[in-house]
């Protein structure tokens, strides 16, 4: 085993919050952000994690995680898989009894094993990333796991639906969720576009924005 004292990552923030994405939205939860993100999406909120951070132990990191009563811990950036030790924190993280999800933006190509449940972002066109996905990850996903999509307007919405019909996504059983650029699109117009389809899509407003608007970092 690895000696967790001298492996180190580049962390932007941790904070404990309430979740805000995904199908644990709601809970407690832990986030550790890394830094470094290898996509420039036009509608990106945390533009502060490209390069902002410091280096941390893995054993540092996961004494704070510790500290700040961590059951529920999710690693993201940025995005997570750009650094090497990655995969040793989440893998040590839910060998202490966490459970532990990793947001990435579906880029880098997932580990086929790991203790952990992903939440992919499938960059859709309006993010202006879309052709730097790595479409192999899609025969990577485990149960668990979970598929994003971030709307920015109708075509990406149209975009969605095509990518989860054409690669037979919505028989695979996993969720797969639906959720607008804060500020483009109305909840509301997207929930009734949700409901047109008769697809088993999943709406997900950001919580932790509506608690607490005007926030745009964790503390």
């Amino acid at each position: 085993m690895r000696d967790l004292n001298s492996v180190t990552l580049d962390v932007c923030e941790m904070f404990r919050s309430i979740q805000g994405e995904s199908t644990y939205a709601g809970l407690p939860c832990v986030f550790v952000r890394l830094t470094g993100c290898n996509l420039r999406c036009r509608y990106c909120d945390t533009g502060y994690a490209y390069e902002e951070g410091r280096k941390l132990s893995i054993s540092s990191i996961i004494h704070r995680v510790d500290e700040l009563g961590g059951g529920l811990v999710e690693v993201t950036g940025g995005e997570p898989l750009l650094q090497p030790a990655t995969p040793t924190l989440l893998f040590a993280l839910a060998e202490s009894g966490r459970r532990v999800l990793l947001e990435t933006n579906g880029t880098l190509l997932l580990p086929e094993v790991r203790p952990y449940h992903v939440i992919m972002d499938l960059k859709c066109p309006g993010s202006g990333q879309s052709e730097k996905t790595e479409w192999r990850n899609l025969e990577l996903l485990q149960a668990g796991d979970e598929i994003k999509f971030v709307i920015w307007d109708r075509a990406d919405f149209d975009w969605a639906v095509e990518t989860i019909l054409t690669r037979e996504l919505d028989g695979a059983g996993l969720p797969l969720l639906f959720s607008p650029v804060a500020g483009k699109i109305e909840p509301e117009r997207l929930a009734e576009w949700v409901l047109a389809t008769g697809l088993p899509l999943r709406l997900q407003l950001q919580l932790h924005k509506l608690i607490w608007p005007g926030r745009e970092r964790g503390v």
